[in-house]
């Protein structure tokens, strides 16, 4: 007898979407045990930046309940005490959805005082998305013909830098990926690096980055990890890490971590998002 039916099935599991806006299901997480596993201490940040979030489904009612949709763009502060978990994200923006709001406003300004608040720092919303852009002005290493054989945890010492040559370069790379500590979902990102120093062996780099493959962690301190060994191993003058991670239930998350003075990059989505 075939077991392998519908009912049987690991797939598709029931998850309980709540009936009605619930600010509740929000669940913040803080930075700083993350943080100083890595030695960054909590009122010392070594990087400016913010956590952009994506967000494709969103929908509420009218006052006469008449189903409305939008998209939406998050910025979360860095410095702010608490990331938000990404599913608990999901539920909250679905607990909209049978919901009647006056209009569009007062649904943005709704999310923003929910998610300042378990953010601990202001959180700003605008509707829509950034158009789809490519890392046209970055070096692409992802084609270098080399062997890789370290997948995990994350090798620091992998990264090399040739201290008598200073350069000013963008490198980009499409195979970061990390495992979410929480479910053991893959996350699968695009990583662009902008840096000012020490020329990166762009080999060591590379092999670096592929060292995150079976590495659970949240995107956000994943990012921060790269930042803070490519500051301790290679000494750059300047530094900026992005990451464009790959949607998962509606949502994509794309921490930004740099030096101070650095502006943040423009939001733009891959061709993966």
């Amino acid at each position: 007898m075939n077991a392998n039916t519908t009912a049987n099935s690991p797939l598709g599991r029931e998850t309980a979407y709540p009936a009605q806006y619930e600010p509740g299901l929000l669940y913040p997480i803080p930075r700083a045990p993350a943080r100083a596993q890595l030695g960054i201490a909590a009122d010392a940040l070594p990087f400016i930046g913010i956590d952009r979030w994506q967000a494709f489904e969103l929908s509420w009612l009218d006052p006469r309940g008449k189903p409305q949709v939008a998209t939406a763009t998050l910025q979360v502060p860095a410095d702010s005490p608490n990331l938000v978990e990404s599913k608990s994200l999901k539920l909250y923006l679905n607990s909209f959805n049978a919901s009647r709001f006056d209009d569009a406003e007062a649904v943005r300004a709704r999310i923003e005082v929910d998610l300042s608040q378990a953010a601990g720092a202001p959180v700003t919303m605008a509707f829509g998305l950034p158009a789809q852009a490519t890392a046209a002005d970055a070096d692409d290493i992802d084609g270098l013909d080399i062997a890789i054989d370290s997948y995990g945890p994350p090798d620091a010492s992998l990264l090399q830098a040739d201290a008598g040559e200073i350069v000013e370069e963008r490198l980009h790379s499409a195979l970061l990926k990390s495992n979410c500590p929480v479910t053991g979902q893959p996350d699968w990102a695009d990583v662009t690096i902008a840096y000012r120093g020490p020329r990166l062996d762009r080999a060591g780099l590379l092999r670096y980055l592929v060292s995150f493959r079976d590495h659970a962690g949240f995107h956000e301190q994943c990012v921060e990890q790269i930042f803070v060994d490519l500051l301790a191993r290679c000494a750059p003058q300047q530094l900026s890490v992005e990451a464009r991670y790959t949607r998962r239930g509606g949502l994509d998350i794309n921490p930004w971590r740099a030096t101070p003075g650095i502006a943040a990059p423009a939001a733009a989505r891959t061709e993966r998002q």
